[in-house]
């Protein structure tokens, strides 16, 4: 299960920004053996995986006691440069390297400015939506809600207008809905990445309610969420390839590229395309002639 604050009410505040700190130098730490990091091993019998806090600490040039306190998740007075020299020693990737940071020196900007409560797309970008008439696109924000999308992503993934607007969520339609696994070839990245970008914006935004409210949510009702969930990886996608069944026009193979909006970083424009030439080109051409006419019910 998540980590989670309490509001007065009794309903989930947010995620708790210093036990996500905690599990996380621990499950990374976990996953690193003595040799990995240059330190011998003498054979002896470990009691739990992974490196030993005062080796991690060693590796990282800081105090065990230091480092002790961190992992407890004492980050209040942590500098910038351990947190560099402990990433390093971790063999943290530049995406847990980011996530790491939030969690452990939370930006001011965030604690003073508190996450809407509704993502609204700018009119313009839908309008730009509008016109990409052969490319199937849409918009998704923090919390993974889809918050805009033209009539090709219609045709291909199903007529989102149909759904109320809190199932428009990539989360809820993965981890809560039984026939994207029929959809999605690869279901099992596709479910690791969306896990993997959650908490990765859980880390930027570890005072959210809704988010978190979601990831109670998913936690609860999808035991793979919880699986995932409880690997603490970490998730930032820039492109990729998906592999999916269409009930009208069969497999496709397309490409995708993601491009955070400028004035909204938290708001992500995602476009697919094929390879020319290719019958998913051909069937993607397809779908977008046909437009909402091609889509199934989705959910």
């Amino acid at each position: 299960m998540p980590s989670l604050t309490p509001s007065g009410d009794g309903s989930a505040a947010g995620l708790d920004r210093r036990a996500e700190l905690s599990e996380f130098l621990r499950s990374r730490r976990a996953r690193l053996k003595p040799a990995d990091v240059g330190l011998p091993d003498y054979g002896r019998r470990r009691r739990v995986p992974g490196l030993r806090r005062e080796e991690l600490a060693q590796v990282a040039g800081v105090s065990a006691s230091y480092y002790t306190q961190l992992e407890q998740g004492n980050s209040a007075n942590v500098s910038v440069e351990v947190l560099d020299s402990i990433a390093r020693a971790l063999r943290l990737t530049e995406t847990e390297h980011a996530y790491l940071t939030h969690l452990a020196k939370p930006t001011r900007q965030r604690a003073n400015k508190p996450s809407p409560r509704t993502q609204r797309l700018r009119p313009a970008i839908q309008q730009l939506l509008d016109t990409m008439t052969d490319v199937p696109a849409y918009v998704y924000g923090f919390r993974m809600d889809i918050l805009g999308w033209n009539r090709p992503a219609a045709a291909l993934f199903g007529n989102w207008a149909e759904l109320p607007p809190e199932e428009r969520n990539w989360g809820r339609l993965i981890f809560l809905s039984p026939g994207m696994r029929e959809v999605f070839i690869d279901w099992e990245p596709k479910a690791s990445g969306i896990a993997g970008m959650l908490r990765m914006h859980a880390g930027s935004h570890p005072e959210d309610p809704q988010l978190a409210s979601l990831v109670g949510e998913l936690s609860v009702r999808s035991e793979e969420f919880r699986r995932l969930w409880a690997a603490h990886e970490v998730r930032r996608k820039s492109h990729g390839v998906l592999r999916m069944n269409h009930p009208l026009v069969g497999e496709l193979t397309l490409s995708y590229e993601m491009f955070p909006l400028p004035d909204n970083p938290d708001q992500v424009l995602v476009a697919y395309h094929a390879e020319p030439g290719s019958e998913s080109a051909t069937a993607l051409r397809l779908l977008a002639s046909w437009g909402t006419d091609a889509t199934t019910p989705v959910g």
